[in-house]
């Protein structure tokens, strides 16, 4: 699904669909929407691999070229071995310490990480299963929004409108946060099986 999918998805949800009379531009959609693929991105990340040189005789690695970076997950060194060989680590803004193992020698090693995940006119790295929670997640910050605007202002649904805008939204915000909590937690759990680093 691209960004142009997923705004029809949200305004379908938002039941915003009379296209003369938006209650939402496209513009606002797609800042929620960029939101919540942030929070989705948090909880998981797109998976991304590297391989990086060490420097002999240094337990540190620079990972400043490791773009839209959310969290580092294992450290393969050195790398290519079998079994796999992967090593404790901790990282301190874009330095990365290997703090296990044998010190480095100059050759590579292979970093696994997670990135954040991309939703444009081109398409997306979101996984189909994710794509409702997205909308979830953007209906939420869309709803919370418009009520804030809609305070204070003539509308036809009387003056509980903006509350039970609020609430709608932040009930959709609760429900997306709770979910990704469980995936976040989940994936963990798998993760850890693999590797223990000292600090993703």
């Amino acid at each position: 699904m691209n960004l142009t999918g997923m705004i029809a998805l949200v305004r379908n949800d938002l039941h915003d669909e009379e296209e003369a009379n938006y209650r939402w531009t496209d513009a606002e959609l797609t800042r929620q929407i960029n939101r919540a693929v942030g929070e989705l991105s948090e909880s998981l990340p797109l998976p991304a691999k590297a391989t990086l040189p060490t420097t002999a005789g240094s337990w540190e690695m620079d990972i400043s070229s490791l773009s839209d970076r959310i969290m580092v997950a294992a450290v393969e060194y050195p790398a290519g071995e079998a079994p796999l060989s992967y090593q404790q680590f901790s990282i301190w803004g874009d330095t990365l310490t290997i703090t296990s193992g044998s010190q480095t020698d100059g050759t590579n090693c292979n970093v696994y990480y997670g990135v954040r995940h991309t939703l444009d006119s081109e398409g997306s790295t979101v996984p189909e299963k994710y794509e409702d929670l997205v909308a979830e997640g953007a209906c939420g910050y869309a709803a919370i929004e418009q009520s804030i605007f809609v305070i204070n202002r003539v509308n036809v649904g009387g003056a509980v409108t903006p509350g039970a805008l609020l609430e709608w939204g932040n009930q959709k915000l609760k429900n997306f946060r709770q979910e990704l909590r469980r995936l976040g937690r989940r994936n963990h759990v798998r993760s850890s099986l693999l590797f223990n680093p000292e600090s993703a």
